[in-house]
């Protein structure tokens, strides 16, 4: 398999907060693209970079050697892959069909199952970094699926990322990316909490984070995200609703593991009290706005 801009076609699916940035790069690489969301107008800056429209999933494959697609939730994941006007009805025989989006690792593995039935290859890939990472083509790429053919797509994987590391089969990369979200869910909590007591204590925020973001106490989240919470941005990098939906994967994997994880179901519930307040649509650094009213805070309006 011979993977390379200018020959292989591309389609890309779904032109939300990360994945018209990752589109854009591999664009950017040469590569020729057709893409597809549910509203047109999110995806005019790639049809302005010179992508091609196409009406429906199935259209996109029909039209691509290699299809991408980062929608949001599992049932979006099945609708477009799997659906009857999905990638997998469109693919011909040797086509690849790769899922960046953060699903369930059983859907990767059923659908890796019956791409093979039609000789296609199915690969899951989520990702990580947010909007900052798809931006600056720094994420990190959480690999499942067959070994060469991974390989093959590293021209994609090196526009679009800079950690590009194969964890295994079909559903590799979704329980990769559970670890993940493990570990974001309960640093946030951290990362929200830390600048609550600096507050409170009347430290300059911004001197703070000077002594403590590069230390043991660090984080992404904390360098990253720290200053958004402070300058009241809760712009969405990655959205709490779907988030939410990343910890209730991980919490039913892990039930099904026999796994007790009561941090990450902390977190969870943390979330869900945040979504009922009206910020399912802002960025998981919003959790900064359900802890600080727990103490009578109004962060947004703190002298």
């Amino acid at each position: 398999m011979n993977i390379e801009p200018g020959k292989t076609r591309i389609g890309w699916i779904g032109t939300g907060v990360m994945g018209s940035s990752m589109c854009g790069h591999l664009i950017n690489a040469g590569f020729e693209a057709a893409v597809y969301s549910r509203t047109k107008e999110k995806a005019s800056p790639l049809l302005e970079k010179g992508a091609e429209w196409s009406a429906t999933p199935r259209e996109v494959a029909e039209q691509s050697d290699v299809v991408f697609s980062i929608v949001g939730f599992p049932s979006d994941v099945r609708e477009v892959i799997l659906g009857d006007d999905g990638v997998l009805a469109g693919s011909s025989e040797g086509a690849v069909i790769v899922d960046m989006t953060t699903s369930e690792p059983s859907l990767a593995v059923e659908i890796d199952e019956e791409a093979k039935k039609s000789g296609v290859h199915a690969i899951d890939a989520p990702v990580s970094g947010g909007d900052i990472g798809a931006k600056n083509a720094a994420l990190s790429i959480m690999i499942g699926g067959d070994a060469a053919v991974v390989e093959a797509l590293a021209p994609c994987w090196n526009a679009m990322g800079k950690t590009v590391v194969h964890q295994g089969g079909a559903g590799a990369g979704q329980h990769t990316k559970m670890v993940n979200q493990t570990l974001i869910a309960t640093n946030m909590i951290g990362v929200c909490e830390a600048l609550l007591y600096a507050h409170r204590a009347g430290l300059d925020l911004p001197t703070v984070l000077q002594s403590v973001g590069s230390g043991a106490a660090g984080s992404w989240s904390l360098s990253n995200l720290g200053p958004r919470i402070m300058d009241n941005n809760f712009d969405p990098g990655f959205f709490v609703e779907h988030f939410i939906k990343d910890m209730g994967i991980a919490l039913d994997e892990a039930k099904r593991m026999n796994l007790s994880l009561p941090g990450l179901a902390l977190a969870h519930q943390l979330y869900l009290a945040l979504e009922a307040q009206g910020h399912g649509k802002d960025g998981t650094h919003a959790l900064q706005l359900a802890l600080a009213s727990m103490s009578g805070i109004d962060w947004e309006k703190r002298g």
